[in-house]
């Protein structure tokens, strides 16, 4: 929602200005009315996009962009819920054994502890690396240092993976001046062929052409880059959320009881989003 507001922002802002500045003469918007600038810049971007990435990177971008839309889905109650769901998981091992915890592992849509969360559900990476991890757990023999490690080498894959997506539309972003520049150059290059149609010809290719490098820039800096940057600061929170689990099940591990492991991951919870000692403490009680 604010990723749109943002963009509207930007493009009355812009554009307004721009209008004010020429004291509301119409005239000006016609500088802007050509295509082939925009075909010029848009198309080597996206064909530069394709170039350079492997196509499941490129649909990882499609959606990426999309989920800026949307929102991040890591939020305070997401945590709750996620706090909510460990300890009563930590809770059903400590009464009936680890190796109860088989059966809500092995088919997590199934489990009747894990089904209850669907903001965890929806999660594949925080659902596979929880999971694995507590099959790790119940094989036996893992002490608590190599365990972290064992997490830790997850946590880096699925981290590294996460920030291809938002590092590729940066390029993107890094390439689009250029290409403004290479589709101005491309107007120059029209205008010199119309040199002899008098000087109201010759402006309004020139200001045409100008537009090439104006989009570039503004493409760049005003749409393209904040939108990678607002992707690597999705990726940055689910990585966060993993890192929870992981504190909380470390912990776990160490044979602290479950309220405790909980307060390990609360404390793993990035101040803005973590919920306080009461309001987890309330969930708990009222799960």
């Amino acid at each position: 929602m604010f990723v749109i507001v943002g963009f509207i922002i930007v493009f009355v802002c812009v554009f307004g200005g721009f209008i004010w500045a020429a004291h509301f003469d119409m005239r000006a918007v016609a500088f802007f009315l050509h295509p082939y600038e925009y075909i010029i810049i848009g198309g080597a971007a996206i064909g530069s996009m394709l170039i350079s990435n492997p196509m499941h990177l490129n649909t990882e971008i499609i959606k990426g962009i999309l989920g800026t839309l949307k929102g991040t889905k890591v939020n305070k109650q997401a945590y709750i819920d996620l706090l909510k769901m460990l300890y009563e998981l930590f809770q059903f091992a400590k009464r009936d054994g680890l190796i109860a915890l088989e059966q809500h592992i092995e088919n997590p849509k199934d489990s009747s502890i894990l089904s209850k969360y669907p903001t965890f559900l929806e999660n594949h990476h925080a659902v596979d690396f929880l999971c694995d991890t507590l099959k790790i757990v119940l094989s036996g023999g893992v002490p608590a240092h190599e365990l972290e490690e064992l997490m830790d080498i997850d946590l880096e894959n699925i981290k590294a993976e996460a920030h291809h997506a938002p590092t590729a539309l940066n390029t993107v972003s890094d390439a689009l001046p250029g290409l403004g520049i290479v589709a101005a150059v491309l107007g120059i290059i029209v205008t010199m062929l119309a040199i002899t149609e008098g000087a109201e010809t010759v402006g309004a290719k020139v200001g045409g052409a100008l537009v090439g490098t104006f989009m570039g820039v503004l493409l760049a800096y005003g749409f393209v880059g904040p939108l990678a940057r607002n992707m690597e600061g999705i990726a940055n929170g689910e990585a966060k959320y993993l890192e929870v689990i992981k504190t909380a099940l470390l912990a776990f591990t160490k044979s602290m009881p479950p309220t405790v492991a909980i307060e390990y991951g609360r404390r793993a919870i990035d101040p803005h989003n973590r919920p306080s000692f009461v309001e987890t403490e309330e969930a708990i009680k009222n799960n």
